[in-house]
Formats: C-alpha cells, sequence, structure tokens
C-alpha cells in the first residue's frame, strides 16, 4: 500500500480525479497545529486503504494551491473531502480521526460498487462544519442501552457527590444528556459537545470518566492521579500557571518537583496569539464589497475593493458600528472548531485556555478601540487643519490652478493635494517610509525552518558569526557598534562550506536586513527606469520574462523582486495584455553551502542555485564540437538584472575586485541589463562602491554629453576594453567624479561618505538575534550604485545646465524635469524657523547647500521640511553654497597621518656640570606617574648611558689625537725625504 499523494499543480489533481474512483483529500498548510496533530493518522488510513485506480489519498496545501483550495470551498484547515468519480460526497473540518475514519470506512465501500445515496444517507455535521443535521435519530438498541447506563450512573454519581459535597449535576445538565436528539452545542460535564454520533458518543464517554473518577472529587486523588495532573500542567504552561489551576495538594507537589512557577500563565505562553485566526475571520466593515473573478482555469478568486462614499450616501460607519461588528463577528465564531477545543486534553485544560481566550479577546478589542480612536482622530485634525488654511488662503498646491501647468486637471485627495508632484515622484522612500517584510513568501518560511532548533542556539551561532552582541558584520550595524566594524559580512552566502547552525543562523540575522536594503534599491530603480522597463520585457512575443542574477543576497533580492515583478503582472494582466497567473522569467541565486541551498529550496520556487558566479569571460564558444550544439554559437547566459551585495568590500585587493566587475559586466544583457551594487554604510563600504563607479565609467561607459573623458595614458592596459552604451540610475545625478571620492583607494579620517537609510519591521526571530524583543523596528544603512548598460541616459544636458534649472526650481516650469538630472539629498534637511537647509549632490557633480526659505516659496518651503533623506530635489532654492567634504587624507599623500601620526624623534644632548645628558623633544608623555624604584631605574640607566656615550666621546677623541700624530710623523717623513 501507498501512502498519499502530495498534489503539485492541477493538471496533476484533475488526473488523480479522472484515475480513480474514491478520493481522499486532506486540505492542510504548514503553520496549521491540528493539521500537524492529525496528519499521521490520515498517513495510517493512505497505507491501509489505497488501492491503484480505485482509492486515492491526496494532500493539498491550501497555500501553494489556492486555486484547489478556493474551488472544493475550503474555508478551515484541516478539511478532509471525499470525492466519488470526481463529485463530493461527504466534508469533514476539523481535526476529528474518529469521524474521518469512519468516512473513509465508508469511502472504500463506495470503492467495491456502493452507491453514495446508500452509504452517505445522512452526512450529519461534522466538527466545525456546516453539513445538513438531521432531523431524527436512528435509535439502535446499543445507543439505547448505552443511554439508560449513562443516566443510571448519573444518578448514583449525584447521590454520592451530594454525601460529598462535590459535584452536582444541575437538572438542565441530566436533560442535555438525556436529550440526545437535539441540536446545536450542549453543555455536558466536559464542556461544549457537537451533535454528531461520534462527536457526541465522545464528549459523553468523557462526562462519564470526569464524574466517576477519583481525581474529581476533592479529597479523593490518589498520588498518581495528582502526579499526572502536575506533570500535565508542567507540559501545557512550561514556566507558567493560570490563576487557580491547581489544588493546595496539587500545587505543593508542583512546588516541589519544579520550583514555583515564573509568573501567571499569558496567552502568549500557550500560542493563542499565534492561532488566534482559527476562531474565524473578521466580518469586513461596510465600505468594503467583494466580487468574485473569473479565473482561466475554470476557478473564482474573491476582490476586495472599498465603496467610495458619495455625497448623499451613508457615512463612513461610526467607532460603535464597527465594534459592533467586530463583536458579531466574534459570537458567529463559536460554533466552528477552535484552536482550544483541538488542543485540550480534558475539561480543566479546556476551561484554562478558554479564560486565556477570553483575555486575549478583550485586550484585542481595547486594540482595536484605541487604534480606531486614533486613526479618526488624526483624520479630523488633517481635515481641519486644511480646512483652516484654505480659509486663509494658503491652499499649497490645488491641481485645477491654470498656474501649474503640466498637471492634469483632476482633483486628488491626501498627499497629492498637498505636495507638489515633481516631490512626490523624486521621493527616495515609499508611503509608508517602513517596508514590512512578506508573511507568506518570507517570514513564515523561515521562521518554520529555526522552529526546530531552539532560537537560543541559533542566536549564539549569529552571534559567533556576525561579530558578536548585536550582529556589527551582518548587514545591518547597530548604531552603538560601527566603530572598528569596517569589514564585509561575517558569513556570506556563497562561503562553501556551513554547518547546520550557521545556515539557520544566515536566514536568522543576514536575509531580514538585506531584503529590506535591497527592496529599497528596486523601488529606486523602478522608479527612475518607470514601469516600461518591467513590462516591456513581459509582454515580449517568446514570452521569456526577465532573467534575475542574486549573487550575494542569499535569495532575499529575489523575494524583493518577486514583489516588484507580481504589481507589475497585475497591473497588465487588468489590461488584458498578457495572461496566466505567474509572471515568466529565470530566477538564479547563488549559495556555496548545501545546507544553506537544501533550507532556502523550501521557499525560493522555480529557482536556479549555483555554487559561485559563471565565467564566461574567459570561456569559448559553444559551436559544432558539442553533440546539443549547432553551426551557430551558443548564446551565453545574460541577465536582466544582477543583484550584486556585499561582493566588493570583502576583496582586499583592487584587481580582484576588477575580476569580479569584468565577470558581473559579462553576464549583464547588453540590451538594457540593469546592475545593482550594494554595500554596508561605512566608509570602506562606500569606498568599494565608488571604485566600481569610478571603474565604470572610466574603462566601460562612454562618456555622456559634456561630460569630460578620461584620458588614455590613465586606462590600465591590462583591463581596456571597447567603451560602451549606458548610464547611472541612482543615485548619482552625475557622471563625473565622484565629490566624496575623488582619489581612488581607502582614505584615513574620512568623515563624509554616500549611504542611505531604510526602515523595516522587525520579524520576532530577527529580534531575538539581536537581544531586543520588545523593539519591532529596525533600520539598515548602504551604499549603493545602479547602472543600466546599453541605453544612454535621455536628458543630455551638460551637468552644470541642468544644475540651474534645478536650482531655478520647476515648480511654476512649462517644462517637465528628467527626474535622473536632479540633485539628491545626501543628509537629512536641517530644519530651522523659516527656512530649510538641504545638503544636495547636484549634477554638475559638487556638494552644496540649498537654502529654501518661506519668501521662497510657500510650496516649495513646505515640501522642503517634509522631504527626506535621498530624495530628489525639484522646486528649486534661494542661495547656494559650496559645501566642503571631509574626505580624510589619503595613506600615501606623505602626511603626518600617513606615517601613523608620530613626530620624528629629536635628542638634545648637553653638558650639565661636567657630565652629558641626552633629552628627548617629542618624547610621548607618560599617562601614569612612575614609582620610586622605576625612578631609580631610569637614572641608573640614564648615568650609564651618559657613562658610555662620554667614554665614546673620550675614545673618538684619543682616535683623533693618533690620527693627528700619525699625520704630523707622515709630514715629518715627507720633508726629510725632500731634502735628501
Amino acid at each position: 500500500m501507498s501512502g498519499p499523494v502530495h498534489v503539485q499543480s492541477d493538471g496533476e489533481w484533475q488526473s488523480l480525479l479522472s484515475k480513480n474512483s474514491v478520493v481522499v483529500a486532506d486540505f492542510y498548510a504548514d503553520w496549521c497545529g491540528p493539521c500537524k496533530m492529525i496528519a499521521p493518522h490520515f498517513e495510517r488510513l493512505a497505507k491501509e486503504h489505497s488501492r491503484p485506480n480505485k482509492v486515492a489519498f491526496a494532500k493539498v496545501n491550501v497555500d501553494n494551491q489556492a486555486n484547489i483550495a478556493r474551488t472544493n470551498g475550503v474555508t478551515a484547515m484541516p478539511t478532509f473531502v471525499i470525492f466519488h468519480n470526481g463529485s463530493t460526497v461527504q466534508t469533514i473540518r476539523g481535526a476529528n480521526p474518529s469521524a474521518l475514519t469512519e468516512a473513509v470506512t465508508k469511502a472504500v465501500a463506495l470503492a467495491d460498487g456502493g452507491k453514495a445515496e446508500a452509504v452517505f444517507k445522512t452526512p450529519g455535521r461534522t466538527l466545525g462544519g456546516d453539513g445538513p443535521v438531521p432531523a431524527q435519530r436512528h435509535w439502535s438498541v446499543t445507543v439505547l442501552l448505552n443511554v439508560v447506563m449513562m443516566l443510571v450512573g448519573l444518578y448514583f454519581t449525584s447521590l454520592f457527590s451530594a454525601r460529598r459535597g462535590a459535584v452536582h449535576v444541575q437538572p438542565e445538565e441530566t436533560a442535555a444528556i438525556a436529550g440526545e436528539a437535539g441540536s446545536g452545542w450542549r453543555t455536558g460535564a466536559s464542556g461544549q459537545c457537537p451533535t454528531a454520533t461520534t462527536e457526541t458518543e465522545r464528549c459523553f464517554s468523557t462526562s462519564k470518566a470526569a464524574l466517576q473518577e477519583p481525581s474529581a472529587i476533592p479529597g479523593s486523588q490518589s498520588a498518581e492521579d495528582i502526579e499526572k495532573v502536575v506533570r500535565e500542567a508542567k507540559q501545557r504552561f512550561r514556566d507558567t500557571l493560570p490563576k487557580g489551576y491547581l489544588s493546595v495538594e496539587e500545587y505543593a507537589l508542583y512546588e516541589r518537583l519544579y520550583g514555583p512557577p515564573l509568573r501567571e500563565t499569558a496567552p502568549e505562553d500557550v500560542g493563542i496569539p499565534t492561532h488566534a485566526d482559527m476562531e474565524g475571520q473578521v466580518t469586513r466593515l461596510s465600505d468594503e464589497g467583494t466580487l468574485l473573478r473569473e479565473l482561466e482555469g475554470g476557478g473564482f478568486e474573491e476582490v476586495i475593493y472599498r465603496l467610495p462614499f458619495a455625497d448623499g450616501e451613508a457615512e463612513e460607519p461610526s467607532i460603535s458600528e464597527q465594534l459592533s461588528a467586530s463583536e458579531a463577528a466574534v459570537e458567529a465564531v463559536e460554533e466552528s472548531l477552535s484552536y482550544i477545543d483541538a488542543v485540550a486534553r480534558n475539561p480543566r485544560e479546556h476551561e484554562a485556555l478558554q479564560r486565556l481566550m477570553q483575555d486575549f479577546k478583550a485586550a484585542q478589542k481595547k486594540q482595536m478601540e484605541e487604534e480606531i480612536v486614533a486613526a479618526r482622530a488624526e483624520a479630523e485634525a488633517e481635515q481641519e487643519a486644511y480646512e483652516m488654511k484654505e480659509e486663509e488662503g494658503e491652499v499649497l498646491f490645488d491641481e485645477q490652478d491654470p498656474a501649474s501647468p503640466g498637471v492634469e486637471m483632476q482633483v486628488l485627495s491626501g498627499e497629492a493635494r498637498r505636495f507638489h508632484p515633481y516631490t512626490l515622484q523624486g521621493r527616495f522612500h515609499g508611503s509608508p517610509v517602513e517596508i514590512s517584510l512578506p508573511q507568506t513568501s518570507f517570514v513564515t518560511p523561515i521562521r518554520d525552518l529555526l522552529d526546530r532548533t531552539h532560537l537560543s542556539h541559533v542566536k549564539a551561532a549569529a552571534e559567533a558569526a556576525f561579530g558578536g552582541p548585536g550582529l556589527p558584520t551582518s548587514p545591518s550595524t547597530p548604531e552603538g557598534k560601527k566603530n572598528g566594524q569596517m569589514g564585509g559580512v561575517g558569513l556570506p552566502p556563497d562561503q562553501r562550506h556551513m554547518t547546520e547552525i550557521e545556515a539557520d543562523a544566515f536566514l536568522a540575522g543576514f536575509l531580514p536586513p538585506a531584503y529590506a536594503s535591497v527592496t529599497s534599491v528596486l523601488r529606486e530603480v523602478r522608479r527612475r527606469l518607470g514601469s516600461d522597463w518591467i513590462q516591456e520585457r513581459l509582454k515580449r512575443s517568446e514570452n521569456a520574462g526577465l532573467s534575475v542574477l542574486d549573487a550575494g543576497a542569499g535569495g532575499a533580492g529575489l523575494i524583493a523582486w518577486e514583489q516588484i515583478l507580481n504589481a507589475e503582472w497585475d497591473l497588465l494582466r487588468e489590461k488584458g495584455e498578457v495572461k496566466g497567473t505567474q509572471p515568466p522569467g529565470r530566477k538564479t541565486v547563488i549559495t556555496g553551502s548545501d545546507r544553506l541551498r537544501h533550507r532556502l529550496k523550501s521557499f525560493l520556487h522555480n529557482t536556479t542555485f549555483l555554487p559561485r558566479l559563471p565565467d564566461y569571460e574567459h570561456s569559448g564558444e559553444m559551436q559544432g564540437e558539442h553533440l546539443d550544439a549547432g553551426d551557430k554559437p551558443q548564446p551565453r547566459k545574460s541577465y536582466d538584472l544582477i543583484i550584486a551585495s556585499h561582493l566588493f568590500l570583502k576583496e582586499k585587493q583592487d584587481h580582484y575586485r576588477q575580476a569580479i566587475l569584468n565577470n558581473l559586466w559579462t553576464l549583464l544583457n547588453k540590451d538594457g541589463g540593469v546592475l545593482i551594487v550594494i554595500e554596508k554604510a561605512h566608509p570602506r563600504g562606500f569606498e568599494a562602491v565608488a571604485h566600481v563607479r569610478d571603474t565604470l565609467l572610466k574603462q566601460f561607459l562612454l562618456p555622456q554629453n559634456g561630460e569630460p573623458g578620461t584620458p588614455a595614458e590613465e586606462l590600465n592596459p591590462a583591463f581596456h576594453r571597447e567603451r560602451e552604451a549606458g548610464h547611472i540610475i541612482a543615485p548619482c545625478t552625475n557622471h563625473g567624479t565622484c565629490p566624496m571620492y575623488k582619489e581612488a583607494g581607502k582614505s584615513k579620517g574620512r568623515k563624509d561618505y554616500c549611504y542611505f537609510n531604510q526602515r523595516f519591521t522587525r520579524p520576532t526571530f530577527y529580534t531575538k538575534m539581536l537581544g531586543n524583543s520588545s523593539n519591532t523596528q529596525g533600520d539598515v544603512e548602504f551604499s549603493y550604485v545602479a547602472i543600466q548598460r546599453g541605453h544612454l541616459k535621455a536628458d543630455q544636458r551638460p551637468g552644470w545646465k541642468a544644475t540651474e534649472q534645478a536650482f531655478a526650481g520647476y515648480e511654476h516650469s512649462q517644462e517637465s524635469p528628467d527626474m535622473q538630472t536632479l540633485p539628491r539629498m545626501v543628509l537629512p534637511p536641517l530644519k530651522r524657523k523659516g527656512h530649510v537647509t538641504l545638503d544636495v549632490c547636484t549634477p554638475e557633480g559638487k556638494i552644496e547647500r540649498w537654502t529654501v526659505p518661506k519668501s521662497f516659496s510657500k510650496l516649495a518651503y513646505h515640501d522642503a521640511r517634509k522631504s527626506h533623506w535621498g530624495d530628489l530635489w525639484a522646486l528649486g532654492a534661494k542661495t547656494k553654497v559650496a559645501r566642503s567634504v571631509r574626505v580624510g587624507s589619503g595613506v600615501d599623500d606623505g602626511g603626518k597621518r600617513a606615517e601613523g601620526g608620530k613626530k620624528p624623534r629629536k635628542v638634545e644632548i648637553s653638558m650639565d656640570g661636567g657630565r652629558l645628558s641626552a633629552n628627548e623633544k617629542n618624547a610621548r608623555k607618560e599617562r601614569r606617574s612612575k614609582g620610586k624604584r622605576d625612578r631609580q631605574t631610569d637614572l641608573i640607566k640614564e648615568i650609564l648611558e651618559a657613562e658610555d656615550l662620554e667614554e665614546r666621546e673620550i675614545e673618538r677623541e684619543m682616535d683623533g689625537e693618533v690620527e693627528e700624530e700619525l699625520r704630523l710623523e707622515e709630514e715629518e717623513e715627507e720633508k726629510r725625504k725632500r731634502r735628501r
């Protein structure tokens, strides 16, 4: 017998239904706790009852196969659906092993030739289901005997409990138990029980056991019963306990075994917030509508849209109406299968968990009230401020004002009403500024992978790999950890060998900030190039899509790219220009470790994994000699987008960086391919990015119109190549020398460098890696450059001319500016009373300070105060001054910094009292005073050195005298010879 079949596509699902007479399908989700609990039971049933071409068991992941789930009306997990000849005959919702076993037994009878009407007479109402409830019950002798025995047992038990004063069975309880034919939910001794036959029998048996066990009666519990209760409480609530959960005897044993509990149990301790979605869905507000859009496969998808409130129609629902809708949603959930019903093992646990769930709902309701009140107050204050400005004649921007040419005559709201359109187009950050990491495709899969190991071990491994607490050598460096951390990332994705715990540490500590930085850069590239850059490739006849290479981001770049690509694909689908649910294209990621690759495969679908960068620069043409090649050369792989994160900083030598750049440029598509280089935000990271930019401008790209070319003598003949068209997309608006990188190489004492910031929402596992679980707001700083190959910049004006036009401003200009010719803010704006100072990098290649006073323009002043670091500025300024850039001094500039900051040593020798003494003029001052013994040692040393110096001086004088005597003797000898 074979096990269940995991359905991977719609075609496989249809094939399974057509080939088998009976199909039992398990619709599950990876995050669903009850799904995991009942999965082994479903596996056993599949192995026992599977028959080739007759009975098949299938598992369908609702997250991956949403179309199949929608077609079969799956709204809760787990849901078991039995198909006979392709038609649904029974549906079971919830983790109910007995009901599932009974249904499978009936389904097997169908495969043997039975009829569905005879086998499944009355499906009944399953746990959490919505099937029809039978009007009358079919009684049997066995059922009657069971009911009679229960009534007799309840009678004697009530008499016994009346004497002991323990359990009091109310008349309505007995009536509820006896009235088995009723419908809905009944309250028994063990909680709530559904009316389905199997669930009723299980509930009655639980009630009977609860009433007859001695452990249910205080004073009659045995030591084994007390120990069982205590151990179950420890398993369920860990180091906490609900208030009043244990009796005096039980609590005494709990303290003796485990010590006192740390605190009272909170809903988070038992996973209630994580599984609160099992309690049902919240009712939508009255300003939302629903449409069903037909898909290509014949199914439908649900589309939610907001209904605008026109004049004369009903206004937005009030706070009380919204809260009443939420309360109604909570009440409607009571009839469905809940998380508590699935995990509670006894009535005591069920009651305690129910109280915790009520506390959680009350806290949620209070939070919802506060959020609604705060949002309403903020909206009213904003509207009141705007109306006040309208009355005073200070409307910031009106789309119907004829003084604002180039703007469509339409009434907008929100930011479009308060800001100039060019200000909105030039923004670097989105709205909102903070990026939320995608839950389904990113956060949830990583969290599931990390659940296999305790996070404390992952945190220790992450700190060992990324430089200690705070992870300073990860893509995001904390504010207090920047000093001395000038290297690359501690654990790159192309590292060949990783242990299991290191691979988990990479997922937890590297991917979240890497995703935020790549997303920020991709959004900027998309704004500057426009949607046509993506949509044109998606609409091509060959429908090949876009190919992307993630070289350094470890898969985070691919997740970020999918968010942008899917948005463009949805726009094209709405226009009817493309068909299909998924955009075409190729995705490739560089991962050196097998352990990391296996983890990334679980959530990076349809992705090619490479252990290193392919090297096509030194390879020959693929033709003729190969079996799979024809006469024509085979086209080499090229990528429309290459995300090179943290590749250059780790290389210390310039020629290594040059080799990587040459390889990446070879892989880039010649017709509009985009290369993005990202490094960490510190002087060394900026210098690595600036070196790439400088090399591309000098050796790879043709000079732009009005820009000077590089002299031939500055080119390296080893890397000389034919220049081609291309331009810098962002962040630079000039194609000359970077004003912060005028001299190539490292620079000591650099204070000013180009980098940017992106805020993102930290997932829970990432905050635990940082050791601060309360702060969910993170920031990542990075330096980057984005270049497009094969296309020149649209505006070919010289940089000085573009700067002059930008300084004059485009607020009332007839000409629409090219956003890539506007100055960019390289620092946060300085806001003062009556004026704003902007530090910008101009298209001319200079760092200047532009001042925008209120007298210059009310709109420009308003937008300048609301601008952010990294924005492009189009509204001009009143004054500008050059700003000095603190770039430090190079290593080989010959100054004192290049020599390590040390002055040359000078020793002065003097004669004092008939003895020589040596004194060093530039000697370093001692930080600590010397002791008596040290002073004596120094004095003796000084005396010995003076004596040695004096002896050498005496020897030198004596040598001089001897030489003088010899010279005189030689002269005398010469005179005597002459006389002869």
